[in-house]
């Protein structure tokens, strides 16, 4: 049953079996989307390599790397263009730096499906946001210390037990608090970079590595968050931004749920 299952997903997605040009392809493709929405493509990479025959725990830390090098093209280009408030993001920083190994190391003891379930919830949560809520001026303050605090912890956690960075829960947490969605996503660029190297150096640690395909995949993420960034400053809304990666994510948790069914 699980066999005709898995036949069956193929058959409708039309993915055929993994090699690393094409996951190199993938990453590039990914990397650009999602560098626009400042999120990090490891949302969506993880789960295509999972499909594509990576092992979770070969595909998580890859996602992570994938992560770190596109956010960090993302985060160069964003200082170089002065489109980045260090000062904002840093509670939400150092918060989710901390709090990424801890969910990568939980990540060891808890069953395959259950990871599968959580990130199906991450990405409809995810995708809820960036397409249906829209964001309105913020009137108050606020203790953004504390608030930042909070979510950083929590997209860390879960970031580094899912191998994405943290990212999807980041930017669409503070649109809703009433934040400017390009400086949202150029804050949450340099947060997902600093969150997604302490995953993976935790991993790393872990022994989970696939050095072949990391180099296959390493290039095309810098690329690829280069021209995303590129676009999101001079070439797009930030709506279309929004709804772009929304959609991505519906079809992405779609996916990962008929997946998690068939185990």
């Amino acid at each position: 049953m699980k066999n005709l299952l898995n036949e069956a997903l193929l058959i409708f997605f039309g993915w055929p079996k993994t090699n690393y040009p094409e996951l190199a392809l993938i990453a590039f493709i990914l990397s650009v989307v999602f560098s626009i929405g400042g999120v990090g493509s490891a949302i969506a990479i993880v789960p295509v390599m999972g499909w594509l025959g990576v092992p979770l725990m070969s595909a998580k830390p890859t996602g992570l790397f994938i992560n770190v090098l596109s956010m960090l093209s993302a985060t160069v280009k964003n200082l170089r263009a002065k489109k980045l408030d260090v000062r904002f993001g840093l509670p939400i920083l150092v918060t989710a730096t901390l709090a990424s190994p801890l969910g990568a190391y939980s990540g060891k003891f808890i069953p395959h499906r259950v990871v599968l379930a959580v990130f199906v919830a991450f990405l409809l949560y995810s995708g809820t946001m960036m397409l249906f809520f829209r964001p309105k001026e913020r009137k108050r303050k606020g203790n953004h210390l504390v608030e930042g605090s909070l979510i950083g912890g929590i997209a860390g956690f879960l970031g580094g037990l899912l191998g994405v960075g943290g990212g999807g829960i980041i930017s669409p947490a503070l649109i809703l608090l009433g934040y400017e969605p390009k400086k949202v996503a150029s804050t949450t660029a340099l947060i997902v970079f600093f969150s997604s190297l302490s995953g993976f150096l935790t991993y790393w640690k872990l022994g989970t590595l696939d050095w072949e395909l990391l180099l296959w995949v390493s290039v095309p993420a810098i690329l690829g968050g280069w021209l995303g960034t590129h676009l999101m400053h001079f070439k797009m809304s930030s709506g279309q931004v929004k709804k772009v990666i929304g959609a991505i994510m519906y079809v992405i948790a779609l996916k990962t749920l008929l997946v998690a069914l068939s185990f």
